[in-house]
This record gives structure tokens, sequence and C-alpha cells, in this order.
């Protein structure tokens, strides 16, 4: 047992604490996180993302590959060694325990310097300059029909396959991740914090198996990627891609990056951008008014044309093929990750992005 103790490895473990106590002064001291956030995150996060996105693939798809693949390698050679070396089996079942529990305290450290800080830094309503306020049923109401009809009026512009069905404007995908680049180092003239200088998001080879487990996209940050599934309706894609960028940023709640996807988007010049921001504007809103009041979101809807109501059944049907025990799973995982990192709402936090639409629309509404 004394030779367990001389493993330099064992003291790794000491990671986890340390992690725990600095996850728990960002919560307790918000300036603290916003702080961290704006200087020591956004250096290693550039510096990271910088040497990352020399390379057009995603390194952390190559990653979880490598990694299952090393468990399995990992869990053979110990079978044989217990077989093989009987006199020293209980150094090596200990080993075998104590590897990967290291490994999962460096692990866990890194993901709290490198992402879990962020999810306590001030809002983006504190920093932004828009005043979020509880708002009165008749504000949604009207907030939906407004974006209701620029909806409808971008979808006069987009690019449609023989079924109708919104598509890219350009089909290559490494031209929309470009785009949804230069739309973000856009908005940093409106929104400092918004930093531009990072790189493009990255499409996803395994996009199909990211759609079987309900996901859409992934900020890895231990590389500093955001991963895109290219996979999905083409209407969503932009939208997904400013997402991920936004929690490239630093900013991890899903809310405000699904507002700060639909900023960005409105900062292209590409038709095809500007509908896809919209569209997850319209879908967030609408929600929340089919919640409160069905019959006036009925309405709302009413007022959609064809062209939108086509893309949004193609978007049903696509996903409807997915539904299952893996997508139910990876569903109540990221419930518990968003819970776990100070998103009490969990899944339903994406629902709050409807106080920063609002919030910016009487802003921007004409007095």
């Amino acid at each position: 047992m004394n030779n367990i103790f001389k493993l330099k490895r064992i003291w790794l473990m000491i990671l986890f604490p340390i992690g725990l106590i600095v996850s728990y002064i960002a919560r307790e001291i918000p300036s603290f996180a916003e702080w961290y956030s704006n200087t020591i995150y956004y250096y290693i996060s550039r510096g990271i993302n910088f040497i990352t996105s020399l390379v057009p693939f995603s390194i952390a798809e190559i990653i979880v590959l490598c990694f299952i693949l090393f468990v399995l390698v990992y869990i053979i050679i110990y079978i044989f060694k217990l077989i093989k070396y009987k006199e020293n089996r209980k150094v090596t079942a200990i080993k075998f325990i104590l590897n990967p529990i290291c490994f999962g305290c460096t692990l866990y450290f890194i993901f709290v310097m490198f992402c879990s800080i962020n999810y306590s830094r001030f809002t983006f309503a504190q920093t932004c300059g828009l005043e979020v306020k509880p708002s009165s049923e008749s504000e949604l109401i009207e907030l939906c029909s407004a974006i209701a009809d620029e909806v409808n009026i971008s979808r006069k512009s987009v690019t449609t396959d023989n079924k109708n069905v919104m598509k890219l404007s350009n089909s290559d995908i490494y031209a929309a991740a470009k785009e949804a680049q230069k739309s973000f180092d856009k908005i940093n003239s409106d929104y400092p914090l918004l930093r531009s200088g990072y790189g493009q998001p990255k499409p996803v080879l395994s996009s199909r198996l990211m759609s079987y487990c309900n996901i859409t996209g992934i900020f890895f940050p231990f590389t500093f990627e955001a991963n895109v599934n290219t996979d999905v309706p083409d209407y969503s894609i932009p939208s997904t891609m400013c997402h991920e960028l936004a929690h490239l940023r630093g900013y991890m709640r899903e809310d405000e990056a699904n507002f700060i996807g639909y900023l960005a988007c409105k900062k292209s010049e590409r038709a095809d951008f500007q509908y896809s921001g919209k569209m997850l504007a319209f879908i967030n809103a609408s929600n929340a008014l089919f919640s409160a009041d069905p019959k006036e979101a009925e309405k709302v809807y009413s007022k959609l044309s064809s062209g939108v109501l086509t893309d949004l059944i193609n978007n049903s049907e696509y996903w409807k093929q997915f539904e299952g025990p893996a997508a139910e799973t990876a569903n109540k995982v990221n419930d518990s990750y968003l819970k776990a990192n100070n998103q009490h709402d969990g899944v339903k936090s994406y629902g709050r992005m409807v106080d920063l639409l609002l919030a910016e629309y009487r802003k921007n509404k004409p007095q």
C-alpha cells in the first residue's frame, strides 16, 4: 500500500477539491467570475483557439474517438495484467482504479478553469445595456407578431430546394462557417465584450450521430472549438454556428448563447443567416406565447408564410426520426449538466431568451 502513495499521479487528486473551491468562489462572487472571463479566460481561449483553428476539421471529434479507443485498450491491458501477474493483483487493481480517478480529477479542474467559471459571470443583460424586466402578455404577443413579419420577409430572399425547403445559399459548409465568424466579429462594435478574433466553427463529420443524441452543437472547452452538427435542416445551421461561437467567447448560459447567436446572424449580409437568426427568435418567443396563451399563439402562427411553415414542418419531420432512448438519455444528461453548472431551470433555461428579445424590442421600438 505504501508503494501506492509513492506514485506521483496520486497528487493529481488534489485538483478536484481545488476545482470545487474555485467553482464555489465563482458562484458566490459573480464579479470574480466576470473578471476571470474577461482576463484570464480570454487570453487562454484566444491562445488555444488560435492553434486549433489552424486546421479546418474538429480536433475535439478526433480526441473523443481516440479516448473511446484508449479506454477499450486500457481495460484490455489491465485485464491481461490481472490474469498474468497474480502476485501483484492487488496493486494492479488499485492502479486500474486510481488512474481513471486521477485523470478525472485533472479533467474536472481543467473544465472548471476553461469553462465552468463562465456560468457564474454577470448575465449578458447586466453587461450589454438591455433592461430585462417583467413583461405583459400583450408585449409578448406584439413581439411574436413583429418577429413573424420579419421571418416572412426574410424567407422571400433565401434559396430553396425542389421541395421549397430552405437551403444554405452556398452549399460549402466551410463558407458558412467563415460567414459565422465574420458576422460575430461585426457585433463587437455594438457589444464590446463579444470580442472579435476567434476562429470559425467546426463542422462535425459524425453529425448524424449527434442528431441521434439530439445535439445540434457542442463547445469543447479542452480545445476551445465550436463544433456544429451539419446534418440538421439548413435553416438552423447558421444560428447554431453563432450560438456555439458565443460559448467560445465565454457566454455559457444556453439562453444567452441563443440570443447572442441571434444578434450575430442579424449582422450578416447573407439572407440565410438573417433568416436563421430570426427563426431562432420566433421559435423561442412563440413557444413562450403558446405556454401563456395558446389561442393568441395560433393567431400569430396563422400569419406565417407557406415557405416558413414548410421549413418548420421539415424540421419536425427530421427530428422525429431520432426519437428514442438515445435522445431521451442525452436530454437527461444535458439537463443534469446544466443544473450542475448553476442553471437551476435545467433545459428550461432555453426559454429565458425571450426576456432578452423583449428587452431588445422595447429598446428599438419607435416611441
